[in-house]
């Protein structure tokens, strides 16, 4: 296994300054969500040159897939590259840097398999538009195109590095939903059942639990939909809130006491409730990568010795 590692870091370090060239040029013709035609165009060609299948315009115009292998020898692993830029600022959120990785990702498992003599799996290169706005991966998702997939993967630019922080296991985005009974505020407003009062009631109990809340906990949220008209008992309210903690278990903790939170508001009001949490949290990949970063030198091996 060593010597196929070996065979993907030589033959992305041999790359370096290809890779770098393909990074500057999508740097330099920044395009919006659903517009990438010439980040599009750069990507496929270069999947093209080295040998990979090309499906352009996959599902989506400014989508891509680019794929090397068969399933039937192993998984089929995603490396996901993004490339839309933002308004004004062109690509302030990196996301040159993110095709460029995937690109490089490619190269490497492209060089283990040579070395193998034999693929290992299937490796799909997938070009998604429209992450800044848009649902581009929504999107690919629901045309089915991460059915048959075992995992998918991606990098993402950062000012510092992530395995220096379990900070990064511990923040969720929740949607909040309430269920009521609409009816006329005036004439029959004792036959609904108001929804925005059951938000309401939940943004309170969550400023209430603060006095217990430890200082590095954080729970911040806001109501996006609270009714319809004022003369009618709002049938549905919405509310959306970010859940932070400095660790896992912390956050585990947090999260049940927003739960009960969500919950009582609804009893107390007698709507129903129903919520999302955005994330599932699979902490073996993040010790994997802190454990990767301190044997490839990235961090300082002091500073987690039980990985070494």
């Amino acid at each position: 296994m060593d010597n196929l590692k070996q065979a993907a870091c030589d033959a992305i370090d041999a790359a370096s300054t290809y890779l770098y060239d393909i990074s500057q040029d999508i740097w330099s013709n920044p395009e919006l969500s659903y517009n990438e035609h010439y980040a599009h165009y750069v990507l496929t060609r270069v999947q093209e040159e080295k040998g990979f299948c090309v499906e352009k315009k996959y599902k989506i115009d400014t989508a891509f897939r680019a794929t090397i292998g068969c399933k039937e020898n192993g998984p089929h692993v995603v490396v996901i590259c993004e490339y839309d830029a933002l308004p004004e600022i062109g690509h302030a959120c990196g996301h040159n840097l993110i095709a460029e990785s995937g690109v490089a990702a490619a190269l490497g498992i492209q060089a283990a398999f040579l070395k193998a003599g034999r693929p290992l799996g299937l490796l799909s290169v997938l070009g998604t538009p429209a992450e800044e706005g848009g649902g581009g991966k929504v999107r690919l998702i629901k045309e089915g195109v991460f059915d048959d997939v075992n995992v998918a993967m991606m990098l993402h630019p950062a000012p510092m590095d992530s395995s220096h922080a379990d900070f990064f296991l511990a923040a969720n985005l929740v949607k909040v939903k309430y269920l009521g009974k609409a009816s006329h505020a005036a004439a029959f407003p004792w036959e609904g059942i108001n929804a925005l009062d059951a938000a309401v009631t939940c943004y309170q109990t969550i400023s209430n639990l603060r006095q217990q809340m430890k200082p590095t906990w954080r729970v911040h949220g806001i109501i996006t939909n609270g009714g319809v008209k004022p003369n009618i008992i709002p049938e549905e309210s919405n509310m959306e809130f970010i859940i932070r903690a400095p660790t896992k278990a912390e956050f585990d903790l947090l999260t049940k006491k927003c739960l009960e939170c969500f919950e009582s508001a609804a009893k107390a009001t007698s709507c129903k409730v129903c919520f999302f949490l955005s994330f599932i949290f699979i902490t073996k990949l993040f010790y994997v990568y802190r454990k990767i970063s301190i044997k490839s030198d990235v961090i300082s091996p002091d500073r987690y010795p039980s990985y070494v």
